[in-house]
């Protein structure tokens, strides 16, 4: 299993723009109920965002970043940025309740 956090930060005026995008990928997901893969995000009071996704295998890695409505998140993800993303791969030390263990 792989997790990956990612965090970049929206310029103020467009960081709602980016809530919505991001909420029809997880209405994409819900609608196509894939295995294999976990995804969370969070949003701050300063535009930063905070994409937490877990995926069971190498072969899950594109179920997301395939979809329709990820494709339309991307376009303009640049310009809509105050500061670039940030991707680390992570690893589980504790969880209670958040991830399926």
């Amino acid at each position: 299993m792989k997790r990956h956090l990612i965090r970049y930060k929206m310029k103020p005026e467009r960081a709602d723009e980016n809530e919505q995008l991001i909420k029809a990928v997880f209405q994409e997901l819900r609608d196509k109920s894939p295995d294999g893969v976990r995804y969370m995000t969070l949003r701050a009071d300063d535009g930063t965002f905070v994409h937490l996704v877990e995926t069971q295998t190498d072969a899950h890695s594109d179920i997301i970043t395939g979809l329709a409505a990820f494709e339309a998140f991307q376009n303009g993800f640049r310009d809509r940025c105050s500061e670039r993303p940030e991707r680390e791969e992570m690893t589980v030390v504790g969880s209670y309740r958040v991830l399926d263990e």
